[in-house]
C-alpha cells in the first residue's frame, strides 16, 4: 500500500503534469484542475518549447511508472523499429507486463500492478515472472498464480472492484476477470492505448538531446 507521503507526491505530480496518476489524484484534479503553487493557474501560458516537451515526456514516463533510463532504452528501440517513433514508443511500453496487469483490471494503479509482479503473484504462460518490464508477446496468457488467487487484492479484482477507476479493457486484451486471466491477442495500437501524451513532443524532446 502507498504511504501518505507517496500519495501526496502523486497528487502534486498529477497537478503539475495535468493528468491523474492515481484514483485519489483524479478526485483532487476535479476540484483543482491547475498546477500546484502560487502561480499554478497561469504558469503554463509562458512555458518554453523545451518545458512543454519535457512535460510531455514526464507525463508519459509517470503514467508507466518507469525511470528515465528505462524510457530512453525503449525510445531508442522505437526509433530503430519501422513506423512512427512516437507510436512505436507507446506500443512497446504498453506491452510491459505491469502495464497489462493494470489494463486487465488485476490492479488499481500502476504502482500496485508493479508490486504484484515483483512479489511473484503473476505468471505468463504458466511461468512466474517477477520483472515488471517483461515484454509480453501477442498470444501469451497473463494469469495470477493459483496460490495467490484467494488473497484479498485478487478477490477484489476478480469481482470487478477496480472497474470504476480504470478505463474499459482495450481491444488488444481478452480478459476473463473472474478467472484472473488476460491474453494479449495482438500488438496494441497507439490510438487505443489509454495514456495521455503528445508523443511527437516526446520524440522532439529526445531528438534535441
Amino acid at each position: 500500500m502507498p504511504t501518505k507521503s507517496q500519495d501526496r507526491r502523486k497528487v502534486r505530480l498529477s497537478r503539475a503534469l495535468g493528468i491523474p496518476l492515481t484514483p485519489k489524484a483524479a478526485r483532487y484534479l476535479e476540484k483543482r484542475p491547475y498546477a500546484p503553487g502560487e502561480h499554478g493557474r497561469t504558469k503554463r501560458r509562458t512555458d518554453s518549447d523545451y518545458a512543454v516537451r519535457l512535460r510531455e515526456k514526464q507525463r508519459l514516463r509517470e503514467q508507466y511508472g518507469i525511470r528515465e533510463k528505462q524510457l530512453r532504452i525503449v525510445f531508442n528501440e522505437a526509433r530503430r523499429t519501422q513506423g512512427l517513433t512516437g507510436e512505436n514508443l507507446v506500443e512497446l511500453l504498453e506491452m510491459r507486463l505491469d502495464a497489462l496487469v493494470l489494463r486487465a483490471g488485476f490492479a488499481r494503479t500502476t504502482a500496485q500492478a508493479r508490486q504484484l509482479v515483483v512479489h511473484r503473484h503473476i505468471k505468463v504462460d504458466g511461468q512466474l515472472v517477477d520483472r515488471p518490464s517483461f515484454r509480453v508477446k501477442p498470444g501469451q496468457l497473463i494469469h495470477v498464480k493459483e496460490r495467490s488467487e484467494g488473497l484479498e487484492p485478487f478477490q477484489v479484482a476478480a469481482a470487478g472492484g477496480h472497474a470504476e477507476v480504470l478505463p474499459p479493457v482495450p481491444g488488444y486484451l481478452e480478459v476473463e476477470l473472474d478467472k484472473l486471466h488476460a491474453r494479449l491477442v495482438r500488438r496494441p495500437k497507439r490510438a487505443e492505448v489509454p495514456v495521455t501524451a503528445e508523443v511527437q513532443l516526446v520524440v522532439e524532446y529526445y531528438a534535441a538531446r
